[in-house]
């Protein structure tokens, strides 16, 4: 296959002995097979890295990278996108699953439409790989308004084109830094919607999401004011947005069904 097709995956890692596992074998089963997996390992200090090593020895298309000190999913996902080699830039934490037809479908769905920045529906499942009844969509196209007040991709469902986009590098904010790229994408292109189950998304107890609802709102703060570098009252309204535009989506595009 020619360099332009390969596939670099970006897994930023922290603590995820217990599931990184079953999200590297997720790759390993692709039925599309010209990928990268770049890991980065965030001093995770629980074996992480010695499970990765060991599926390293066995295929070289796996790299690891190792940040010197505890540093945050967002310094992770700059160094992995330095390193990436890929035309198509995918994203799967390393507790999150993709169904095997993954890649192979969403680069046709861009290939064939010509689109440089898409998403995927996914489901939730819990720590015990269990459906959880949720099945989670979105706008089938998203424009920079759309992104700036909802954050409608999934971070297992999104690929981009490399090519069209450029490198992506994000200021350093704990939460949301997902969302931070989506931002920087979005100014470069729409993005669009395989309306097609492809992933599943782990819900976890101890996740870094904050439960309390106020605090949920106020991480988005940094969101705006750190990563997008707005004044604070840009930040806040932006912050607002998201309120109603997260509330829409929930309303809408995230079903429940009967397991």
């Amino acid at each position: 296959m020619d360099e332009k097709e390969l596939v670099s995956i970006i897994m930023p890692t922290y603590k995820c002995g217990r599931f990184i596992c079953k999200s590297i074998e997720s790759v390993l089963a692709q039925t599309y097979q010209n990928w990268e997996l770049i890991i980065v390992d965030d001093c995770s200090g629980d074996g992480t890295v010695d499970l990765v090593l060991d599926y390293k020895k066995q295929d070289s298309r796996i790299n690891i990278f190792q940040n010197a000190s505890n540093s945050g999913a967002a310094v992770s996902r700059n160094t992995a996108l330095r390193n990436a080699k890929g035309r198509w830039i995918a994203f799967l934490d390393s507790d999150d699953l993709w169904e095997p037809a993954k890649l192979e479908r969403q680069i046709k769905f861009m290939e064939d439409n010509g689109y440089a920045f898409s998403y995927h529906d996914y489901i939730e499942i819990d720590e015990q790989n269990k459906e959880l009844g949720v099945h989670v969509s979105g706008k089938p196209h998203v424009n920079k308004f759309d992104m700036f007040a909802c954050c409608w991709p999934g971070c297992l469902s999104v690929m981009y084109d490399a090519e069209k986009i450029g490198l992506v590098q994000i200021n350093d904010i704990k939460k949301n830094n997902d969302t931070a790229m989506w931002l920087k994408i979005i100014k470069k292109a729409d993005c669009y919607l395989l309306p097609v189950v492809l992933g599943k998304y782990r819900r976890r107890a101890n996740s870094i999401t904050p439960k309390p609802i106020w605090q949920r709102i106020w991480a988005h703060y940094p969101l705006f004011h750190v990563a997008e570098e707005m004044n604070p009252l840009r930040a806040t309204f932006w912050v607002i947005m998201n309120v109603f535009g997260n509330a829409y989506k929930k309303m809408k595009f995230v079903r429940k069904y009967e397991l």
